[in-house]
């Protein structure tokens, strides 16, 4: 086995993990790897094994079998070298209710043995001006930005997100992404879990889909979307209706679907099939009412895959 640090650009190393409670295999035999400064997404429906595969990897569940390495130390093996290094935030966190943000990250740094200054850390995540507030009187969205400022109390090289932002309304979780993608900007490598298609796409340099405790697809979004048979669909008006069999064998159109608005054609290369389809509607003389081009998302990639919906 290569030792992680002979490749210094892979901060965590994931071999053969599993995990099995009684008769349930919550992780099932899955490896890969993490690259220094990337955002690494987890992705994949609740159950599906996601929360488990941290928990090995931060070193707070011993794996049925397997090994995990962070920063080029074993997770089992050394625990404590790598949780002085990394940053977690669990899906659920309980706050001492009496004590304010300030105090509850000054308490939190003395378990380290590097820290941040609370202030510096509250004004990261814009809740300076609650440092002598209590947590139980901050917003839902606030509360998930403090929960993530108390993951960098130690100054972590790597930081672990499980569902940051389950429970917000959508404004609050596009305000928790930017912090999110101001933490890698800084420099840190973070690894997050999430259910939500359009967060893994917005803020991962690469995802690994996982369902049933396997890794059943793991690359950037672009390139998992473009592994799709048909990654575009591209919608016209009812007046084509009577020419789906001339749409059917325009360049790149794997098939054409007749519709109650008009015609869907599932294309292999939208930038071959519309140039195409607009030749074709000069030449026949036609005029669309409607003409759009939908790209295919990981909603569709995790149902090509595994055959049943991401939100299930």
């Amino acid at each position: 086995m290569t030792d992680p640090l002979d490749a210094p650009d892979i901060i965590i190393q994931v071999d053969d993990l599993s995990k099995r409670y009684e008769d349930l295999r919550a992780v099932d035999g899955i490896t890969f790897a993490v690259e220094r400064g990337e955002v690494f997404g987890i992705l994949g429906p609740n159950g599906a094994g996601k929360t488990t595969t941290l928990e090995c990897i931060e070193g707070l569940v011993e794996p049925t079998k397997g090994r995990t390495t962070v920063l080029g130390f074993d997770t089992q093996r050394e625990p404590q070298k790598v949780k002085q290094r990394i940053g977690v935030q669990l899906q659920a966190s309980a706050y001492f209710d009496h004590l304010t943000l300030r105090e509850i990250l000054d308490l939190f740094g003395m378990f380290y043995d590097r820290r941040v200054d609370p202030i510096e850390l509250l004004e990261q995540v814009n809740l300076a001006d609650r440092a002598d507030t209590t947590v139980n009187k901050l917003s839902g969205g606030q509360q998930q930005r403090f929960t993530i400022a108390a993951t960098l109390v130690n100054d972590p090289e790597v930081v672990f997100l499980d569902e940051p932002t389950t429970g917000l309304d959508p404004q609050a979780r596009r305000s928790l992404w930017s912090f999110v993608q101001g933490i890698n900007g800084a420099g840190r490598t973070v690894v997050l879990t999430t259910h939500y298609m359009e967060e893994a796409e917005y803020l991962c340099d690469r995802i690994a889909i996982m369902d049933q405790g396997r890794i059943v697809a793991l690359d950037t979004p672009v390139n998992l979307v473009r592994s799709l048979p048909v990654p575009y669909q591209i919608k016209v008006g009812p007046e084509c209706l009577d020419a789906v069999d001339e749409l059917r064998v325009l360049a790149a159109v794997k098939e054409a679907i007749s519709e109650d608005t008009g015609v869907r054609l599932l294309s292999a290369d939208a930038s071959i099939t519309v140039p195409a389809l607009m030749e074709w509607a000069r030449a026949s003389g036609r005029d669309f009412s409607h003409l759009e081009v939908v790209p295919s998302n990981l909603e569709d990639v995790f149902l090509s895959i595994t055959g049943h919906a991401l939100r299930e």
